[in-house]
């Protein structure tokens, strides 16, 4: 009866029938999950049809994993990238013993560490996703590193709808690129689209061709079905020497799996009799798959298919069943990851080769980023990810002089870079991208300091899963700050980017005022630990203000210019402080003293502190006020009968105080424009200690 069969098509048999039953018990936990929420619901629909990819994956042995230790570098990595499929990966990562399965229980409540996507909070998930489109570019990081030695594989799950956003093409074309014959996108291919799936449904061309035709071999299979589940996945494993990244396009449909029509919603509300229901027929038809399975597992057994049976024993361990006529999965003793060892992130390198600027000379801000980069790069955690601009920024060019394959370039796609950098960062990189200030994608920063914040409140925590060193290293150099775009038109102009970025938690903004600064900052960083870094520098040439004994402290200005016997102070940041300086200096000569305090950082403590001492501040950026905004919310924080008559803001802001974009000139023209030279602040500073003056009289006046 099954000797035509080869070994090889009986243990694939043997092996899909098992997944069945394994299929029933993860679809009987979601049920029990959704019915546990918080608002007894799941994302049920898209949840259902990722099931059967995700159970092939993980219970037929095809991804390599360690739960007792889920940082382990040298195991395969998982990105979940439709976030809504989280109750299906939530029940499998219990089962597995990534956690305690009462961790299903009220989840997306306040208490929960189960929301309702996928984050580092939850042990053994590595990224925190659920905005479509962006989890394809951080395992393609992953897949760049685990190309590497040690040698790894990354999956990612992705869905068909998912697939018309943007940033995932830009992944999929960087893949083929880069030749990630390790990298597998798993497409659950679903058919259901957004939360109507009888509308507004977008009809692509033929997946498989388009995905061919970016360099990726792509591979349909009947995700109804495991047989075509484990071939496709057998087919990635032994690809061999195959350079290509592999699709596996999952057909299905929304809510498969469940026997209500309920179940294939976007969301759906679990009740009481739904729940009764849906469990019955489940557990109904988990009974016949179990006897299905041993009436399979007998005949092997009665035809002596003794290799066969002897191939199932370790799939057997890792779904927790073990032949019987019940197949109850074997308890857990608790959750079995261990907390992570921590990880040291300052980097090494020697001091002495740090470029040495001397104060009034000028540098290019480009070279002395490659001259500090290539120090930094002897050591091998130090990665850059590109996104054009890298001979502007100097990321490639300082890395390159020790190791091109750590130089990565994302081409023009710079939200991909951001998720490829995030993958490197996780895995314990100190990382640094680049490109124009006003490029950088605010929904990839945004959900890269949500993970970021998952995994600080993580750190944390007595006993958590992840431990100290294992945050997020990124710095984000934001080029052609300020008025720095000059010439290059509105869309380049970096005047509104560090407002912008100051609503994104977690991230530090530094704005670098000259070459000697620049270098202390990277040191800095190099420290290892500092976070998510948004660091916006000058372009082109520019004059060293400060020493080499200048040490950055992050939330601390600098006084360039004393201000304990100034009779007003200017306040800047960037390449403002040029020309605070040079107004200062103008000043001098005409027999006032003038401080000038510069702010890399925002320093509130230091402004609040000459407010006090009623000293006339004039707040002068190449910007929208980022320093004097920040400044504004922490003056009326607390106090009463604030006077404003000693402060005065000069910006790139409108008349009416709103934002404007800045269209092309030169840099001459653009600070004479808004008066910004030192020309102009001159004279404000001059206004602003006889307006200062006149209402002291008048008080004065009041009073006697």
């Amino acid at each position: 009866m099954i000797s035509w069969k080869t070994e090889e098509l009986l243990i694939k048999e043997a092996l899909a029938k098992l997944l069945l039953v394994k299929d029933s018990d993860i679809r009987i936990s979601m049920i029990e999950q959704s019915f546990a929420a918080a608002d007894r619901g799941i994302h049920a629909g898209g949840a259902f049809s990722a099931a059967a990819p995700l159970i092939c994956l993980y219970y037929g042995g095809f991804i390599n994993f360690d739960v007792e230790a889920p940082t382990r570098v040298g195991q395969d990595l998982f990105v979940l990238s439709k976030g809504h499929s989280l109750a299906a990966m939530a029940s499998i990562y219990a089962d597995l013993g990534y956690f305690d399965s009462s961790v299903l229980q009220g989840s997306r409540g306040i208490k929960s560490r189960l929301n309702g996507h996928p984050g580092p909070i939850l042990p053994g998930v590595h990224i925190s996703t659920g905005p479509l489109g962006q989890g394809l570019s951080v395992a393609v990081g992953f897949a760049i590193a685990g190309s590497r030695s040690p040698n790894f594989k990354s999956f990612c799950m992705v869905g068909d709808g998912e697939l018309q956003e943007g940033q995932i093409w830009e992944a999929v074309q960087s893949a083929a690129s880069f030749r990630l014959g390790n990298l597998c996108m798993l497409v659950d291919a679903n058919n259901g689209q957004l939360d109507d799936t009888n509308n507004l449904i977008l009809k692509g061309a033929d997946l498989s061709k388009r995905l061919r035709a970016f360099g990726w071999r792509a591979i349909d299979a009947d995700a109804t079905k495991y047989e075509p589940l484990i071939e496709a996945l057998q087919a990635f494993a032994c690809g061999g020497g195959n350079s290509a990244p592999t699709a596996i396009i999952c057909h299905s449909e929304k809510g498969y799996g469940g026997f209500s029509k309920k179940i294939n919603g976007h969301k759906i509300t679990m009740d009481e009799a739904l729940k009764t229901q849906e469990l019955k027929l489940q557990q109904s038809l988990r009974e016949k798959r179990v006897a299905e399975f041993m009436d399979f597992w007998d005949m092997l057994n009665c035809n002596g298919m003794d290799a066969a049976c002897k191939a199932l024993e370790p799939l057997f361990k890792l779904n927790r069943l073990h032949p019987s006529s019940e197949m109850k999965a074997q308890p857990l003793a608790g959750a079995l990851a261990k907390p992570a060892e921590p990880r040291i992130k300052a980097l090494v390198y020697d001091e002495k080769k740090m470029p040495k600027l001397e104060v009034g000379k000028f540098y290019s801000v480009t070279e002395t980023t490659a001259s500090v980069v290539e120090v930094l790069a002897h050591d091998e955690r130090l990665v850059s990810v590109d996104s054009d601009l890298s001979t502007t920024s100097g990321l490639a060019v300082g890395v390159s002089r020790v190791d091109e394959n750590r130089a990565l370039n994302a081409g023009i796609a710079e939200a991909n870079m951001m998720g490829m950098a995030e993958g490197f960062a996780a895995l314990g990189c100190n990382v640094w991208t680049s490109t124009f200030c006003p490029f950088f994608d605010w929904q990839a920063m945004r959900r890269i300091a949500i993970g970021q914040q998952e995994r600080l409140e993580v750190i944390s925590e007595e006993g958590g899963w992840l431990a100290k060193g294992h945050g997020l290293d990124i710095a984000f150099i934001a080029a052609a700050a300020n008025l720095d775009g000059q010439t290059n038109g509105a869309t380049h102009m970096g005047n509104d980017d560090n407002l912008f970025f100051d609503n994104i938690g977690g991230l530090k903004i530094i704005d670098i005022c000259c070459p000697q600064q620049l270098v202390s900052v990277m040191e800095w960083i190099a420290q290892g630990g500092k976070g998510l870094v948004y660091l916006r520098v000058m372009r082109g040439m520019a004059k060293a203000l400060y020493g080499c004994g200048y040490k950055f402290e992050f939330g601390k200005a600098s006084a360039l210019r004393p201000l304990d016997q100034a009779a007003a102070v200017i306040i800047s940041s960037g390449r403002g402080v040029h020309e605070a300086l040079a107004a200062a200096d103008a000043l001098h000569e005409e027999g006032m003293e003038i401080g000038v305090l510069d702010m890399p950082s925002m320093d509130e403590g230091s402004i609040l502190e000459l407010f006090d001492r009623g000293m006339p501040l004039l707040f002068a950026e190449q910007n929208n006020g980022f320093i004097y905004s920040r400044f504004i919310k922490a003056l009326f924080k607390g106090r009463e009968d604030i006077s404003t008559n000693r402060i005065r803001a000069v910006n790139t802001l409108g008349a009416d105080g709103r934002s404007k974009y800045i269209h092309s000139a030169t840099y001459e023209e653009l600070v004479k424009y808004y008066g910004l030279d030192c020309g102009s602040l001159k004279e404000q500073v001059k206004d602003l200690i006889s307006s200062k003056a006149g209402y002291n009289r008048a008080v004065t006046s009041a009073l006697s």
